[in-house]
């Protein structure tokens, strides 16, 4: 029996491709005797990178799947796909014509400016979950001065489900853990310190909270990391760090709504770098 030949899609993106990722993996368990290699082309946001990416498509011989935004571009797609003889899918222009459809408004097609406006923020918004992804819990302190919003707080003070909020809303954000008898990474005193904001949370809720996690992961909850003195000891120390850096507001997370909290921070980091309007992202 003759082997069967290996079939490629090329999911091209002006994000990220997670979303057409999702769905044509989803769609592939279908086909699970079939040899598929997926190729991902993010941020594809030019006609000359369209062009290229189907050259390189059309010498694969491979399905296009395309998640754009823009009408412009998806128009190119498709007429390149049709000159080439490839199969393509538009996985994001039905659902936006069938939405125009049913909210009744007329295509933004024709309006470059609120289109480009649109794609602006989108952008924004992909760049900064981006940004705050590989940011996140210390991983890299690299470019760290192109963070809008840093955290700094000790561990399990709703650092990364708040960086996660805001870069939704178009804001990076990078976050910083605090370990008692680790230094502070120098980088975090290179940048503008208006954009550091310091958490605190009260100690019996911590305990409650680590406990739960430790529990959650089949762990034992009765070592250091979860008893009540060292979580005092740990909170003190954090606290003497903001005292010593007056310029981080210090926001105390205890039982407080995430978006709350996620909205406060902005308002004053916006405040703090003189920026109009805090929402604008």
């Amino acid at each position: 029996m003759s082997e069967k030949k290996q079939k490629t899609i090329y999911i091209i993106s002006d994000g990220t491709g997670e979303t057409a990722v999702t769905m044509i993996r989803a769609a592939l368990v279908q086909y699970r005797d079939l040899d598929i290699n997926m190729v991902r082309c993010k941020n594809v946001r030019t006609e000359a990178q369209v062009e290229s990416t189907m050259d390189q498509a059309f010498e694969a011989q491979a399905m296009v799947v395309h998640t754009v935004v823009s009408p412009h571009l998806r128009k190119k797609l498709r007429e390149t796909a049709a000159t080439k003889a490839l199969v393509e899918l538009d996985l994001m222009g039905p659902m936006l014509n069938r939405l125009d459809r049913f909210f009744e408004v007329e295509s933004s097609e024709g309006e470059a400016g609120i289109l480009r406006t649109v794609d602006d923020r989108y952008f924004r918004r992909i760049e900064a979950i981006e940004y705050t992804v590989k940011h996140d819990d210390g991983k890299t302190f690299a470019n760290l001065d192109q963070a809008d919003i840093v955290l700094v707080g000790i561990s399990r003070t709703s650092k990364t489900p708040l960086s996660i909020f805001m870069s939704h809303k178009g804001w990076k954000v990078a976050n910083v853990p605090l370990v008692k008898e680790t230094p502070l990474p120098d980088e975090l005193f290179e940048i503008n310190q208006k954009k550091i904001v310091a958490l605190t949370i009260d100690p019996n809720s911590l305990y409650r909270i680590r406990r739960n996690r430790l529990e959650k992961f089949g762990q034992d909850p009765g070592g250091e990391y979860a008893r009540l003195d060292r979580i005092e000891e740990e909170i003190g120390w954090a606290n003497d760090i903001f005292k010593k850096n007056r310029k981080w507001p210090v926001f105390n997370v205890t039982d407080r709504a995430l978006e709350e909290t996620a909205t406060e921070i902005i308002k004053i980091v916006a405040a703090r770098m003189g920026l109009k309007n805090p929402m604008l992202f």
